[in-house]
């Protein structure tokens, strides 16, 4: 052993390396110490004429220890330990299974030769944490694969499959093998047969000479329009550029200098804290690991609209049974059909093969009868917004479904403890608020009533790690979290509007902030006639809170519901998503403002930005205290996945802490002395914590 988790031993010529740092392999202080120290050993014995590196457990090595990253650093750093692979006088080889990412790939790029069984899947994430490939990855890939290529794969952050790699150079062999210490001695044992070279990666230029300097350009003039709010993107182009016109020596430490950069930017904290709060979401709070969980494997949907057919087809791209269910056969098609159609698009873009698509239809069977939901073991319904119509479909799956069968509702605001009372079985009655177009959004933000039994929420919380969402535990208020924040942008945003702002403008604002949709672009893709609708409900109930009909109502009220109506608060030319502001909704707004006595003001972008997000988090701070939430990285975690919140921010309330609460509660306070209203009080929690010169992080 060289140390505890890196051993060297002999295998016939072969001198093996390997790494057993469960559960990943993270290229933390033991593992780099521990890499140079059996590398050395490894040139001194002189029976070992060729070296191999490999990994235990379920995969090769993972990247960096990102426990370690924002301290200081301690040798020997991962530059150091790769620039000693990659200068070893003997012949090394790797031999890579599971994954192998960021940091992990840089020192297999180190390596002269690399083999990687068929299921492996080779990649540079650090882009999505807000940094960049910071040990010599950006000046060996385009080395490797060529410029383009490696861009790509920098850029995007996302692995590719061992026969990609195979395909662009960046290993020399793709094998069959189940492990990668067998396949890895085979190939050693040829190269020791065959006298195979050294070929260090930092020597080769064949794939980085006689490129158009035009490629980084176009690059740049990319990343300005898809991602403009990113700082680290920009750095990973300037690097790999640094590899086609630098030497070698002269790109590396360029590539450290953009890489300590990115480390020190804002983002970098932002994207880490988004990266773990999607982790941390999955614990609940008070909910023992061991909770049981019911068994389900059979699915039904109740609706076959656009959200009834994007859930039913979360369950079946994960292997689902699901039986759809709609009262109506016409409605039932269409939305069979509609289904059809994603999936052939999906097909048509390369992301499906014909016979997945057929498999995944398979799966879905529509059905007209409550009857033959008798052996479900999860329903959820997700019929129109409408406590009444919800309680009718409750006690109708109370009479059909077998005892056990958890029965979750996708309702967005009404409360579930009402539609509970529906039921003789109201410890199997959850929320499973769904975001639209349902297949596509990862947020799934479950809601835990008053008897909600434990192993259901269990269950549920397990279901979304298993569809491939991000599970958020809630409990039940208006709006829940997410809907109940947005109503307070909304409000406010409609405030602003009142006082002079234009939609135009509004918009503007939240996405130079980062958002990827203004306010009332949002509002007109999910349809101005939903939240129409559901101001409607709350006026005729007689709610207190429901506010006056505006300009937006009677954009509703004119058919106006948006993008698929081709008019809503902006205007779309036929087969475009491309907002354009239109002079009939100006002349609308300058006649509310008029019928209300209203004058208009210049409104400054500022104050948009300020009150906007600053209601936000204050609302934020109230569902804290009432318990909806149990933590800041809850709302998070709602916010990144569900609403757009940009990632690079870190989340609401990560946020708000960088900002500074005192600077908040003190603006807050002014709002309300300004501007009236119940909304505008300041939270008690946020009062205390900037008093007390903490942050939400601190909870």
């Amino acid at each position: 052993m060289v140390n505890s988790v890196v051993s060297y031993r002999r295998v016939g010529r072969v001198g093996v390396i390997t790494v057993d740092y469960p559960p990943v392999n993270a290229v933390g202080l033991a593992v780099r110490a521990g890499l140079v120290a059996a590398l050395a050993q490894g040139v001194e014995d002189a029976d070992a004429a060729v070296l191999l590196l490999v990994a235990a457990g379920r995969t090769f090595m993972a990247g960096a220890d990102i426990r370690e990253f924002g301290k200081p650093h301690q040798p020997p750093i991962l530059p150091e330990v790769i620039a000693a692979f990659d200068a070893c006088p003997k012949t090394i080889v790797a031999s890579i299974h599971g994954t192998a990412l960021g940091g992990g790939l840089e020192i297999a790029m180190a390596c002269h030769y690399r083999v990687a069984l068929r299921s492996a899947k080779l990649g540079m994430p650090e882009v999505k944490l807000g940094l960049m490939p910071g040990s010599g990855g950006t000046q060996r890939l385009p080395r490797l694969i060529g410029p383009t290529r490696a861009l790509d794969m920098i850029l995007s952050g996302d692995p590719v499959s061992a026969a990609q790699a195979l395909a662009d150079g960046l290993i020399d062999a793709v094998d069959d093998g189940e492990a990668a210490l067998a396949v890895g001695l085979r190939v050693a044992e040829r190269a020791c047969a065959e006298d195979w070279p050294a070929h260090p990666t930092s020597g080769r230029t064949d794939r980085i000479t006689g490129i158009d300097p035009a490629l980084f350009t176009a690059q740049r003039t990319a990343l300005d329009k898809r991602a403009p709010h990113l700082f680290s993107p920009q750095r990973c182009v300037d690097a790999v550029e640094a590899a086609v016109t630098l030497p070698f020596a002269e790109g590396v430490a360029r590539e450290r200098a953009l890489f300590l950069a990115c480390m020190e930017s804002p983002q970098r904290a932002g994207l880490i804290h988004a990266f773990f709060a999607e982790r941390e979401v999955a614990k609940v709070p008070g909910l023992p690991a061991n909770t049981p969980k019911r068994d389900v494997r059979t699915v039904a949907v109740i609706g076959a609209g656009t959200m009834g057919g994007g859930i039913a087809m979360c369950f079946a791209n994960a292997g689902f049974p699901v039986r759809l269910l709609d009262t109506g056969a016409g409605a039932l098609d269409r939305g069979v059909q509609a289904i059809g159609r994603i999936y052939e698009a999906s097909a048509q873009k390369g992301k499906l093969t014909a016979e997945q698509v057929d498999a995944r239809m398979a799966l879905i069977h529509p059905t007209l009868s409550y009857d033959d939901l008798c052996d479900a073991d999860l329903v959820i319904e997700a019929a129109f917004e409408n406590m009444e119509v919800k309680r009718r479909i409750f006690a109708e799956l109370d009479r059909v479904c077998k005892a056990g069968a958890i029965l979750a509702t996708n309702t967005s605001t009404l409360d579930i403890n009402a539609i509970a009372d529906a039921t003789r079985r109201p410890q199997d009655v959850v929320g499973m608020h769904f975001f639209s177009p349902a297949n596509v959004m990862k947020l799934l933000e479950n809601v835990r009533g008053e008897r909600t039994a434990e192993d259901v929420v269990a269950t549920v919380m397990d279901l979304a790690r298993r569809i491939g969402k991000v599970g958020v535990l809630v409990g039940v208020c208006y709006g829940f979290v997410g809907n109940r924040i947005l109503h307070q942008r909304g409000r406010e945003v409609m405030t602003l509007v009142d006082e002079g702002a234009t939609p135009e403008q509004a918009d503007r604002v939240l996405t130079a902030f980062g958002f990827p949709l203004g306010h009332f672009a949002m509002t007109d893709l999910a349809g101005v006639d939903v939240g129409w609708r559901i101001r409607e409900q709350r006026r005729a109930s007689g709610d207190p809170e429901a506010q006056a009909v505006n300009w937006l109502d009677r954009l509703a009220e004119q058919g106006r519901f948006g993008q698929k109506t081709g008019a809503g608060v902006y205007r779309y030319e036929p087969g475009s998503r491309n907002p354009l502001p239109d002079p009939a909704v100006e002349a609308l707004i300058a006649e509310d403002r008029a019928q209300r006595g209203l004058t208009p003001r210049p409104v400054s972008d500022d104050e948009i930005r300020d009150r906007c997000l600053y209601a936000m988090v204050n609302e934020a701070a109230k569902i804290l205290e009432e318990g909806i939430a149990a933590r800041p990285v809850d709302i998070d975690a709602i916010w990144l996945h569900g609403y757009g919140f940009p990632a690079h921010r870190g989340g609401l309330l990560f946020w708000a802490d960088q900002v500074g609460l005192p600077v908040i509660a003190k603006a807050i306070e002014g709002y309300h002395t300004t501007l009236g209203g119940a909304h505008w009080a300041l939270s008690p929690l946020l009062r205390r914590l900037a008093d007390e010169g903490r942050g939400f992080c601190d909870l």
